[in-house]
């Protein structure tokens, strides 16, 4: 059985890659689980940089496989904001979720559209060996609508499911969301080497 290190404290996330994970012959443990990780301070360079930069920076600390992912939420009328910062838009969830609402005030329906994006990357023997990305496309509400997830997932509706991602069941999400999709294919990289 494989051990993986999944590189994130972010309790949400680690409950979604270990529920896309499951039943993959893989011991996962997490920054969290580890509790004495030194921090990683993403410099801004996209989503691939501060994957790939994290992914090494904690492979090389623990010496394990590494599973990184940085990733963010980009809305078309504010014209790819808050993007790779989606994290930092504000102090806690609730705050920035209030900022974003606060800046589509008023934005007519047909102009709320925005993705989510993830990349994903694994890094082994002092490199990366497998970069995945996936994208997710939806509609911001108006208001707050769901009681699970996290991050912006109360203001992302999916429209497919007709559900805001906070509505989906953790199955649902694993399936269609951005993460999701990249995980998808670190699963067959990890299957099959390719």
């Amino acid at each position: 059985m494989r051990k993986i290190l999944l590189a994130t404290r972010n309790a949400g996330k680690i409950k979604e890659l270990k529920k896309g994970l499951q039943g993959e012959e893989l011991e996962l443990v997490s920054l969290l689980e580890l509790g004495d990780a030194p921090p990683f301070f993403e410099g801004g360079e996209g989503y691939w940089g501060n994957a790939t930069g994290k992914a090494l920076f904690y492979h090389r600390h623990y010496q394990m496989v590494t599973l990184a992912e940085d990733s963010g939420l980009e809305v078309d009328y504010l014209k790819g904001k808050p993007g790779v910062f989606s994290a930092r838009f504000g102090s806690t969830s609730q705050q920035r979720n209030q900022k974003l609402l606060k800046l589509m005030e008023d934005v007519p329906w047909e102009e709320r559209g925005a993705a989510f994006i993830c990349v994903m990357t694994i890094a082994d023997a002092g490199k990366i060996i497998k970069v995945a990305e996936g994208r997710c496309r939806g509609i911001i509400l108006t208001e707050l609508k769901g009681e699970g997830g996290f991050g912006y997932d109360a203001l992302f509706y999916y429209p497919p499911l007709d559900k805001s991602f906070a509505e989906l069941t953790t199955t649902e999400k694993t399936r269609v969301s951005h993460r999701g999709v990249a995980l998808q294919k670190i699963k067959e990289f990890l299957r099959s080497g390719k």
